[in-house]
């Protein structure tokens, strides 16, 4: 009898948003993993971070307000670049655009009175990793799950970068150029599986290095504006001539 009286009340919190200690307590439990792996990543971000600059408590900042490897990376890259202010944020934008996509989808599965302030919080912090476990909620989506798991990730995420520009400032020259690579192995293993499973993907990935590389050449754009300007035109090419049927994925050519 507990236990049905526990299941609706889990249900009926679900639907109208309000706080539940076992969904919260659930959304802790699986954001444990994705903590423990963003700690880990960010230790490599931060030793960028660093080499751009930054202390570890501005590492840490940025890291709480925007928890996002590629758009941080980019943030970072334009600092390093002395961009301007507003290459900064566009570029910034620009690599962050995908969460828009994920917090449109969010939305729709959020109980029709879910209040504003609910959907506001949620959008801070829609990460891949976060995302798709909140995503894979049955039902209408409790934000107090997705509270619970981001208590969890968010925090290993600043203090993995503080960490990493720490001990960046403490390691040889040496060491910390070797660790700086790890940033570029967590990118490869973003970019090799889409790769492996799409011809266009792949072709893609092999334009990108070599418009980079011949734009870079020429010196025709900042490092920040070469990064907003390849981006769209490149997505905005393929989304155009190759566009994904949501039913079977992407068409190989």
């Amino acid at each position: 009898m507990r236990l049905l009286e526990k299941e609706k009340w889990i249900n009926a919190s679900t639907k109208s948003g309000l706080f539940s200690k076992e969904v919260f307590a659930r959304g802790m439990r699986d954001g444990i993993p994705i903590g423990l792996g963003y700690f880990a990543v960010s230790f490599s971000l931060g030793i960028a971070a660093r080499k751009a600059g930054l202390t570890p408590f501005q590492g840490f900042l940025q890291s709480i307000l925007n928890n996002a490897s590629a758009g941080q990376y980019a943030a970072l890259m334009s600092i390093s670049a002395q961009a301007s202010y507003l290459e900064l944020a566009i570029v910034t934008l620009v690599a962050n655009a995908r969460y828009m996509l994920m917090s449109c989808a969010l939305s729709q599965r959020l109980s029709p009175d879910t209040p504003f302030y609910h959907r506001l919080l949620l959008g801070y912090d829609v990460a891949d990793e976060l995302f798709g476990i909140t995503i894979a909620q049955a039902g209408y989506i409790n934000p107090f799950y997705t509270y619970g798991a981001i208590l969890m990730a968010a925090p290993c995420w600043a203090v993995g970068t503080a960490i990493g520009i720490t001990a960046g400032n403490l390691l040889p020259t040496s060491i910390v150029n070797a660790l700086s690579v790890a940033l570029y192995g967590m990118f490869l293993a973003v970019i090799v599986p889409p790769m492996r499973q799409s011809k266009v993907i792949r072709g893609l990935v092999v334009i990108s290095f070599l418009a980079s590389f011949a734009v870079q050449q020429l010196h025709i754009f900042s490092s920040g504006t070469q990064t907003i300007v390849l981006t769209i035109i490149l997505s905005l090419a393929a989304a155009v001539l190759f566009p994904i049927d949501q039913e079977e994925g992407y068409h190989e050519v």
